[in-house]
């Protein structure tokens, strides 16, 4: 990650924020009464995966950026239970943009998090 200059620069950093839009935009067809909960949790999850490679990037050590990026990976772990959940109680919203987007974080994630162990 270092030979970047920024976070901003790192791709999954700009797919996790793409995603992020995207869960935000999702959730804003979901019912008045989930303002509170599924809303909430999707949207909290969503920003944490950016969140998490941001603050790794900024770590020193190589053992620090390791525990944020998997922090990370667990946040899109939540979005992929809570889409499965929001897909049987919102059946006709389209999960296809953030489910594909999704599934290409979580394998760049992988990647970093057993190429680096």
């Amino acid at each position: 990650m270092a030979s970047t200059k920024s976070f901003k620069d790192l791709i999954v950093w700009q797919k996790a924020r793409d995603l992020a839009v995207i869960i935000y935009k999702l959730t804003e067809g979901f019912p008045q009464s989930e303002l509170y909960g599924l809303t909430n949790q999707m949207r909290r999850a969503a920003i944490s995966i950016s969140s998490n490679i941001a603050e790794g990037y900024h770590r020193f050590h190589d053992k620090e950026k390791q525990q944020f990026l998997a922090i990370a990976f667990g946040s899109g772990s939540e979005i992929e239970s809570q889409i499965e959940v929001a897909k049987k109680l919102f059946p006709k919203l389209n999960y296809q943009e953030a489910e594909s987007l999704l599934l290409e974080i979580m394998k760049i994630l992988n990647t970093f998090l057993t190429k680096n162990k």
